[in-house]
């Protein structure tokens, strides 16, 4: 095995996904997915930029399915609706798409998220795999079984867990990804590095630059890192009953900021950078350390995040209210207690909150 390729497995109760990390991940992962697709219908999603400019890399994959079936899908958000499930349903079915088919998925998170949901549900699941083709699919979106599309109330409010039998995470991929989107894939990866492996903390921060170079073979060791992380919370807990939530730390306010903004603003990781930077106020207020607190604010100060436009605390707040990850008894925050250790909180005051939302809007990196 090439020293710049990283195989990890994440068990889950209905197996296990194979993952296979680095440079030309696609030709390492070559004849497992040979056996995977041999002699099946292959139904490919991808958006069309992501085909012009990546298209012919997945040669070494779909050669071995006995008949392919490619199916645009809208880039970004716009494709997880349940329209577009029913669109490409039918289209499966139009195509001859059987019990036993295949779906490839081939784009970053919104990509996986919605063909992870269509693959779930068409003929009560049909297998398949990701190749994510953003840092922030690389590192999260695709790890997990996580899958859904949104509604008018709510980000992934319709959604299931199917896991997919591979991710194929080659880091040459993300070459042709502009510096925001990296940047917003990095955010991800200190999300888990701060409360779960701050070794991984460190390497970003000490060879941030390369990273956002796209550097493919500085990549490899974060993304198998931020990987990793997430699969041992995973294994432990498949369907977010309990520790799984660790790993919603700074969403809470970020999918709050981004419908808000009507998705548009700010990408999905810079959001969660600014609920990164708004959990610190309440972790600080419960015992985390002010140099943690401060570590954080100036690795998150180097992303060069886009400002905020002006917005009202409490539509904000009635927005956390709504989201997916709260709770029938209310909002539970995840929150650093020291470095490399996070707690669920869920007794925080609405006043507390707002009172923080409006020093926060003053001055995201104040403390």
């Amino acid at each position: 095995m090439s020293p710049a390729i990283e195989r990890q497995t994440l068990p889950h109760p209905r197996g296990a996904t194979d993952i296979v990390i680095g440079v030309d991940a696609i030709g390492a992962a070559a004849e497992s997915f040979a056996a995977w697709a041999a002699g099946r219908t292959l139904f490919v999603l991808s958006p069309a930029p992501v085909r012009r400019l990546h298209g012919p890399s997945l040669a070494p994959l779909i050669a071995a399915a006995e008949r392919r079936v490619e199916i645009e899908v809208p880039d970004g958000e716009a494709a997880k609706t349940v329209g577009e499930c029913h669109r490409l349903w039918e289209a499966m079915l139009e195509r001859g798409g059987k019990r036993d088919s295949r779906l490839l998925t081939f784009g970053g998170g919104t990509t996986g998220d919605v063909g992870g949901f269509v693959a779930g549900c068409f003929l009560r699941g049909i297998s398949y795999v990701q190749v994510p083709t953003t840092l922030l699919a690389q590192v999260d979106a695709a790890i997990g079984g996580k899958t859904g599309v949104d509604l008018e109330g709510g980000k992934n409010t319709v959604g299931l867990f199917h896991h997919p039998a591979m991710v194929i995470s080659d880091t040459r991929l993300l070459a042709t990804l502009p510096p925001a989107e990296l940047r917003s894939g990095l955010v991800e990866v200190v999300k888990m590095a701060f409360l779960l492996d701050p070794p991984l903390l460190e390497r970003v921060e000490a060879t941030l630059p390369a990273l956002l170079a796209a550097d493919a073979r500085a990549l490899v060791p974060v993304v198998a890192g931020a990987c990793a992380a997430k699969c041992r919370v995973v294994a432990a807990d498949p369907e977010e009953g309990d520790r799984r939530r660790l790993l919603n730390f700074g969403h809470t306010l970020g999918h709050a900021l981004e419908a808000a903004l009507g998705y548009r603003h700010l990408r999905h990781g810079e959001a969660v950078a600014y609920g990164l930077l708004f959990a610190l106020r309440l972790a600080r207020a419960r015992g985390l350390e002010a140099a943690a607190a401060a570590r954080l604010r100036a690795l998150l100060a180097r992303f060069d995040l886009p400002p905020l436009p002006a917005l009202e605390p409490r539509r904000l707040y009635d927005l956390m209210r709504r989201d997916k990850k709260a709770r029938e008894a209310g909002m539970v925050w995840v929150l650093p207690a020291t470095l490399g250790r996070g707690v669920m909180v869920g007794d925080v005051r609405r006043r507390e909150v707002l009172a923080a939302l409006d020093a926060f809007l003053a001055d995201p990196f104040g403390e």
